[in-house]
């Protein structure tokens, strides 16, 4: 106890250098902890994505569609359990700032292969049962302060004209990785509104989700797909679903490398600053440390007290911080909407931030500790003078 107020006293001697400093700390720790946040939302959806499903597309691209005969033909493949199918709908809720994931989806299957997403039998049925209904998740509903009942319109680009769907159920994710910013639709409305206006667009389908029996042949059943439907006019790649959430990612990844980057670099600055307020407090300190040399103290116990000044005030620092974070990534989450599905402080950033604050207060602390260690006694108490 002794010692730990020694060194509060010592650390706090110079109170607007340490004030300082521990700004910037906690502005560096606050910033490293908020961009490794972002990155991790950006893996969310591949950290949420289940090992049970594969994701069938069109071999060309994402933006081609596959037949609606398919499904019959996927669901005699071996290894394959369920089959549902998804479009991307890509409507506009009163101004595009108002961008949320829309998919129009079959009902019964799609839910069966998704029981993360937690809705109310009531409320599932209801969904069922009324063709142009709609289910979205919790995040989604709180931020437009969506109830049941409500009539949403959405302003169609892909589909054109103006489409009005009723709540009829929102979901709760199982977990804090499950997404509850999306929207779910009725295909078959969909499908049956269209072909009425433009039946050659009618029967199509954005993606097929199928729900395998054993995630260990996940690639042995994708090829099996894929086979099946060699040299046809709509080929197709099959992949697990994490694979596909990562070709979105993919994209990004030099803004995400930069993101990286820029976290430790603001760490490695803040270091600097840090290491150059240690070596002031060593060099005004010669006098003091020769005095304990000259006492009897061993070098090990002068460098013992530099460090412990440097890591309590790196701790301290690191520490609010860290409790920082916490509030400004809830508001950066309420700002963001539905940008980042999952945005949240995870218990490894904030574990990452702790040892980022006390390596910093390690590595500032080494130089001059090492200096001090090797003082002259006389040359020590001649500083003073």
């Amino acid at each position: 106890m002794f010692l730990f107020r020694l060194l509060l006293k010592n650390a706090f001697r110079h109170k607007l250098r340490t004030g300082l400093t521990m700004v910037g700390l906690v502005v560096a720790i606050c910033a490293f902890g908020l961009l490794r946040t972002i990155v991790d939302a950006w893996y969310a959806g591949v950290e949420g994505s289940s090992s049970t499903r594969l994701i069938t597309r069109s071999n060309i691209s994402l933006t081609f569609a596959l037949p609606l005969n398919y499904g019959q033909r996927l669901r005699a493949v071996e290894g394959v359990q369920q089959v549902s199918w998804a479009n991307w709908f890509g409507g506009i809720y009163i101004t595009e700032r108002n961008f949320f994931p829309q998919f129009a989806v079959d009902p019964v299957s799609y839910l069966a292969l998704y029981p993360e997403y937690r809705i109310p039998d009531a409320q599932k049925l209801a969904f069922y049962r009324d063709r142009q209904g709609a289910v979205v998740g919790r995040k989604l509903a709180d931020k437009f302060g969506w109830k049941l009942g409500d009539q949403i319109p959405l302003r169609g680009t892909i589909y054109p004209g103006t489409w009005t769907f009723t709540l009829r159920g929102i979901w709760d994710g199982a977990d804090a990785k499950t997404d509850e910013s999306q929207m779910l639709v009725h295909w078959g409305f969909i499908n049956e509104t269209i072909r009425q206006r433009v039946a050659r667009r009618a029967d199509a389908v954005g993606v097929y989700i199928l729900g395998i029996d054993e995630p260990n042949n996940a690639a042995v059943i994708g090829q099996r797909v894929d086979k099946l439907f060699a040299n046809s006019l709509a080929e197709t790649m099959t992949e697990t679903e994490a694979a596909f959430q990562l070709s979105f990612v993919s994209m990004s990844e030099a803004i995400l490398v930069a993101v990286q980057a820029v976290s430790f670099i603001i760490v490695l600055i803040i270091m600097a600053v840090m290491a150059n307020t240690m070596t002031m407090t060593a060099r005004e300190r010669l006098a003091e440390y020769a005095t304990l040399k000259a006492l009897g103290f061993s070098p090990g116990f002068v460098v013992r007290l530099l460090f412990g000044e440097s890591l309590l005030i790196a701790a301290i620092g690191g520490l609010a911080g860290l409790l920082l974070t916490l509030p400004l990534a809830a508001a950066f989450r309420s700002a963001v909407g539905t940008l980042f599905p999952v945005f949240q402080v995870s218990q490894l950033t904030m574990a990452l931030q702790l040892l980022a604050a006390l390596g910093v207060g390690a590595v500032a602390a080494a130089w001059p500790a090492w200096r001090i260690s090797r003082i002259d006694i006389v040359a020590g108490l001649r500083h003073v003078g």
